[in-house]
C-alpha cells in the first residue's frame, strides 16, 4: 500500500512540475520584443531537453535532420539550457564577430567548474583581451618555431614504442603525444619536478568532462572535480616554487608571471593562472588528439592519398639526411599537399562541431526572438557540410583546399576574438608527427570488415594496428 502511494504521489509531482513549466515558460520569454516569436524546433522533455539525443545520435544526424525540418536558425535545450542554434555563416559571423559584444562567450555551469570560472574561454572585454595577448605571445609562429626539435624529441620517443607492441590503440596514443606537447608549450623545456603528477590529475579531470553534472559522491563529476582542487593546488606550488627561485621559466606560464612583473600591466592572482593553465591544457591536448587519430584514418581510407603524403615526406626526408640536420619549420613550410589533407581532415571531422555563447540582452535575429540569457550555438559541422560551400560534402578531398574557402564557412579553430590562438602549434605538432610516421612505417592493408582500422609495419617486421576511434 505505501509503496503504491509513494508512487502515486511522484507522478502527481511530475505532473505539476509539467503543467508549471508550461505556464511559467512562455511567460519567462515575454520580452519587450514583444511580438517576436522564438526560432521553430523542440524544446524536448523538461530539464533534460534533447541532451539524450545529442549525446547518442550521429552529430551529423542530429544537426541536419533539425536543420531540414526548421531551417538555419532553430530552438532546442540541451545540457539544462534552452539554445538557439544557428547554421549559417552569415549569423556565426554576426554572432562570433561583427555582433560579438551581444553574445558573451559561455559554457554549461558543470565546465566552467571544472576548468576554471577564470579561465579566458568565459570571459570578454579587458581581462579577456590581456588574457588572448598573452597566450597569443607563446603560441604566434615566431616563438613556436623554436619548439620544433623539442616536439620532433616527442615524435621520436613515442614512435620507436610502437615498434614493440603488437597493437596500437591511436587515440590513447595520440593523447600522450599531445599531452607532452601541452606541457612543453606550458611549462617550457625544464619541467620542473612538481608536475609530474599533473598527468594523472588531469587524466582523472578529463574523464568526468562530459559526464552528467551531478556533484555526488563516486560519480565522474564527483571524482573530477576533487582532481581539479588538486590539479589547482599543484599549479599553486608550481607557481610559488618559480616565484621562490626569481625565475619565471619559460612557457605559457612563464609568459604569465611575466606579465605581472611588468608595471602597467594587470596582474594576474594565482588562481587566474591556474584556471588559464588548465583551460590551455584542455584545449590544446584533446582535440589536437582527436584530430591525428581521424587523419590516420583518413589517410587509410584513402591509398592515393597517403602515398602521395608519403612521396611528399619522402623528398623532405632526403633533403634532411643529404644536409644531415633535422626537421625544420621551413620544412613544415613545404608540405602543401600534407597541409591540405589536415585541412579536409579538419573539415569533415569538425572536431568543433559548435561554440557556446549566450545573449546579454534580447537579440532579434532572422525575424526571431532570441531571449537574453539563453544560449547561442554556430554550427560549425554544419556549416563544414553545407553542399553550397562544398560540394559532395561527404566526400574526403583535400584538393578542393587549392581555393581558399569563403569567409565564414570554414572555421576548424573558431572565428572572431575567441578564436583557438593555438592553431598553428597545433598544426605544427600534426605535420612533425605524419612527417615521421609516413616515414618510418608502411601499410598493410587492412580487415574491411571494420573501417576504422589501420595495419602498418616499421622498418623492422612489427605490426601496428589502430583500432580506437572516436565518433
Amino acid at each position: 500500500m505505501f509503496p503504491s502511494l509513494s508512487i502515486l504521489s511522484l507522478v502527481v509531482v511530475l505532473l505539476l512540475f509539467i503543467i508549471l513549466y508550461n505556464i511559467i515558460w512562455p511567460s519567462h520569454n515575454r520580452t519587450s520584443l514583444g511580438r517576436l516569436r522564438l526560432p521553430p524546433g523542440s524544446m524536448g522533455w523538461p530539464y533534460i531537453g534533447e541532451t539524450l539525443k545529442l549525446f547518442t545520435e550521429n552529430p551529423n544526424s542530429f544537426f541536419s535532420n533539425r536543420e531540414k525540418r526548421y531551417g538555419k536558425i532553430f530552438k532546442t535545450h540541451i545540457l539544462g539550457c534552452p539554445c538557439v542554434m544557428i547554421s549559417s555563416p552569415k549569423l556565426a559571423k554576426m554572432v562570433l564577430v561583427s555582433e560579438s559584444h551581444l553574445f558573451k562567450p559561455t559554457y554549461p555551469l558543470s565546465k566552467e567548474k571544472m576548468i576554471g570560472p577564470e579561465a579566458v574561454f568565459f570571459h570578454q572585454g579587458p581581462y579577456h583581451t590581456h588574457l588572448k595577448k598573452l597566450i597569443q605571445s607563446s603560441f604566434r609562429p615566431s616563438t613556436i618555431k623554436s619548439s620544433v626539435s623539442h616536439i620532433e624529441d616527442i615524435v621520436l620517443r613515442i614512435l620507436p614504442n610502437w615498434e614493440h607492441n603488437h597493437t596500437i590503440n591511436t587515440l590513447p596514443e595520440m593523447k600522450k603525444y599531445a599531452f607532452e606537447v601541452a606541457m612543453l608549450s606550458v611549462f617550457g623545456k625544464k619541467l620542473e619536478a612538481e608536475i609530474e603528477g599533473i598527468k594523472d590529475l588531469y587524466q582523472r579531470l578529463e574523464k568526468g568532462y562530459n559526464s552528467m553534472p551531478l556533484d555526488l559522491p563516486g560519480t565522474p563529476f564527483n571524482k573530477a572535480m576533487k582532481a581539479r582542487k588538486a590539479l589547482h593546488e599543484k599549479l599553486r606550488r608550481v607557481i610559488e616554487k618559480r616565484r621562490e627561485s626569481g625565475e619565471n621559466g619559460e612557457g605559457l606560464l612563464g609568459t604569465f608571471m611575466l606579465s605581472n612583473e611588468v608595471q602597467g600591466n594587470r596582474k594576474l592572482s594565482e588562481s587566474q593562472i591556474a584556471d588559464n593553465i588548465i583551460g590551455v591544457i584542455f584545449a590544446a591536448h584533446d582535440t589536437t588528439a582527436t584530430a591525428l587519430t581521424w587523419l590516420l584514418k583518413y589517410l587509410h581510407d584513402n591509398p592515393h592519398l597517403l602515398n602521395a603524403v608519403k612521396r611528399e615526406q619522402e623528398e623532405i626526408r632526403c633533403k634532411r639526411l643529404e644536409a644531415k640536420r633535422r626537421i625544420t619549420w621551413d620544412d613544415t613550410r613545404r608540405m602543401p599537399l600534407t597541409t591540405r589533407v589536415i585541412q579536409e581532415t579538419l573539415r569533415v571531422a569538425s572536431i568543433l562541431s559548435f561554440t557556446y555563447r549566450e545573449a546579454v540582452e534580447d537579440v532579434e535575429m532572422e525575424g526571431y526572438l532570441i531571449p537574453k540569457g539563453w544560449k547561442v550555438l554556430p554550427l560549425f559541422r554544419s556549416i563544414h557540410y553545407s553542399s553550397h560551400f562544398f560540394p559532395d560534402p561527404y566526400k574526403f578531398d583535400p584538393s578542393r583546399f587549392e581555393v581558399t574557402p569563403q569567409p565564414n564557412t570554414y572555421m576548424p579553430f573558431g572565428n572572431g576574438a575567441h578564436s583557438c590562438p593555438g592553431s598553428e602549434l597545433a598544426k605544427l605538432e600534426m605535420l612533425v608527427f605524419i612527417h615521421h610516421l609516413t616515414t618510418t612505417f608502411r601499410q598493410m592493408g587492412s580487415d574491411r570488415r571494420r573501417g576504422d582500422t589501420i595495419r602498418a609495419v616499421s622498418r623492422t617486421p612489427r605490426r601496428v594496428t589502430n583500432q580506437s576511434l572516436p565518433r
